[in-house]
This record gives C-alpha cells, structure tokens and sequence, in this order.
C-alpha cells in the first residue's frame, strides 16, 4: 500500500493535466451561472455543474461554491460535492494499489 501521490502523478501526467483541466473548467462554470444568477439571465444547468464535479471537478467546485458565495445553501452542493471528492480519494487510492 501506497500514500505517495505526487510520484502517482509524476508517472500519470495526463491524468494530473486532465484534473487540472477539468477543474478549472468546473470553476468556470459555477462562476459563469453565478454572473447568470445575479444578472436573472438563462442559468447552466444543477445537473451540469454535478456533472462536472463528478467527472474530476470537485475540488475546483468546492473553491468556486465558497470563494463565490454560490450554491452554498443547496444541499446537493453542501453535502454533494464533499462525498464526490470522498468517493474521488477512494478511488484514486485503490488505483494507485492496484496490481496492474
């Protein structure tokens, strides 16, 4: 067993630039709705934004709802995302222990 994420990701660069990616674009689109919400104007989607945070967005989510003051009173956000960077770890954990 095997704790040493930064060597996982020394050895898997496109996963680490993919996390990377897909985070800022998960930012971008929480902050895009929130420009939405305030200026009353066409909104994305709550199944887009989960959707985005469930396929590696998470942490990135998590920043934008809590720097940009959104989403923080919806419990599909509040409990949602902590339990989808949850489940993200876990997974991340057991492919760097797998046995390929």
């Amino acid at each position: 067993m095997t704790l040493a994420f930064w060597s996982f990701f020394d050895e898997h660069k496109i996963l680490l630039a993919y996390l990377v990616i897909i985070n800022f674009v998960t930012f971008a689109a929480f902050a895009i709705d929130k420009i939405a919400a305030i200026e009353r104007k066409s909104r994305i989607r709550i199944v887009t934004l989960l959707g985005l945070s469930f396929v590696g967005g998470s942490i990135g989510g998590i920043i934008a709802m809590y720097l940009l003051r959104h989403k923080t009173r919806k419990d599909y956000f509040t409990v949602g995302l902590p339990l989808i960077i949850g489940m993200q770890i876990v997974l991340l954990f057991y492919v760097m222990n797998a046995a390929w």
